[in-house]
């Protein structure tokens, strides 16, 4: 443990956003996994609604700084594309 107070707040602190990060990305993977199960059983509407969610998923874990803009729009491009070839949308 630091002995340092700055340090001790730093752990702190890091200890919180280490929290809140684990608790959005696995949101988001919990989102995408319904995605997927979706496809998997072929109902459109409920593909697109899962789509939905779990686009706005991605979009809050961007904005919160988990993940990267970059890894967010692919993953929405790859399922939007698999929704529609599911025949979703």
């Amino acid at each position: 443990m630091a002995n340092i107070k700055s340090q001790i707040k730093r752990v702190k602190t890091n200890n919180k956003a280490q929290a809140r990060n684990k608790s959005v990305s696995s949101s988001v993977k919990t989102a995408v996994r319904k995605f997927r199960e979706a496809v998997v059983k072929g109902d459109a509407a409920t593909t697109t609604t899962e789509l939905r969610a779990a686009s706005k998923a991605l979009d809050v874990a961007v904005a919160k700084g988990v993940v990267h803009r970059n890894t967010a729009a692919n993953k929405k491009s790859s399922m939007a594309k698999a929704a529609a070839k599911a025949g979703a949308r």
